[in-house]
């Protein structure tokens, strides 16, 4: 059976660009999808024209339910060996006295919540002493972790604040198991998880004032969560990568 790979929140921007490479890497690839099954659908296309396997698995994250079905999805295709925690929300930018307690609970229950339900699902198929293959995490992070988002998005950096200290927690509890967990901390990336935010104009407002004067591409992200996956990082676990051109030491 082949190697499989899980990509939450496979159907765009970060998620759809790792689907991709991994399937170029020799995975088969579970793209799954909250709503839009028409954008996953053209990432199994994609992966398909480039001889890759691949499947669309509609779950939400947010719900434990949908999690198991995605993961018994998995099953039926393959052997898992690969997990990427991509899928997560953002929302409109608000102080923290403007938040609701339905946007906070939101917010973590997809953003840290499905992660660690996700992430235990996938020990419990790749722990050696359960039968498993062993393999590897990857959790999406964000730069807002180190910088807060005050006054816009302080809920979001808290989630992937989260998500940073659960990497390494897991990373250390799992070692013997034959898993390997990271992370990666994103900073301003091209993709349209900005208008979801209701800020559409952000990446071009804020390109070019980044030190490097652009934005990341999802392709960026791609390949460090790939090289988080490979047997290059064969001695690396816990470890949380920066992809933010340096924006991490800028407000």
């Amino acid at each position: 059976m082949p190697d499989v790979m899980i990509v939450t929140g496979g159907s765009r921007g970060i998620g759809a660009a790792t689907a991709i490479l991994g399937a170029k890497a020799g995975y088969a690839v579970v793209v799954n999808y909250a709503s839009n099954r028409e954008a996953a659908d053209k990432v199994v296309a994609a992966i398909a024209a480039d001889g890759g396997s691949a499947i669309a698995v509609r779950g939400d994250v947010g719900v434990e339910a949908d999690i198991l079905a995605i993961f018994e999805a998995a099953d039926r295709f393959g052997t898992l060996t690969a997990l990427v925690n991509n899928a997560g929300v953002v929302d409109a930018a608000l102080p923290l006295a403007e938040m609701s307690a339905a946007r906070l609970d939101r917010m973590f229950r997809i953003n840290v919540t499905g992660s660690l339900l996700c992430a235990r699902e996938a020990v419990r198929r790749m722990a050696t002493s359960r039968g498993g293959k062993g393999g590897g995490i990857v959790n999406l992070s964000s730069v807002a972790a180190k910088l807060g988002g005050p006054g816009q998005y302080v809920d979001y950096a808290a989630s992937k604040g989260a998500i940073d200290t659960f990497t390494v927690g897991l990373a250390k509890e799992v070692i013997d198991e034959g898993i390997r967990v990271g992370a990666v901390r994103p900073g301003i990336i091209d993709t349209d998880i900005h208008a979801s935010g209701g800020q559409p104009n952000r990446v071009a407002e804020l390109g070019p004032g980044l030190p490097m004067r652009r934005a990341g591409t999802a392709e960026e992200v791609a390949k460090a969560i790939l090289w988080l996956l490979s047997e290059e990082a064969s001695y690396s676990t816990g470890a949380i990568i920066d992809v933010s051109g340096a924006r991490s030491i800028l407000p």
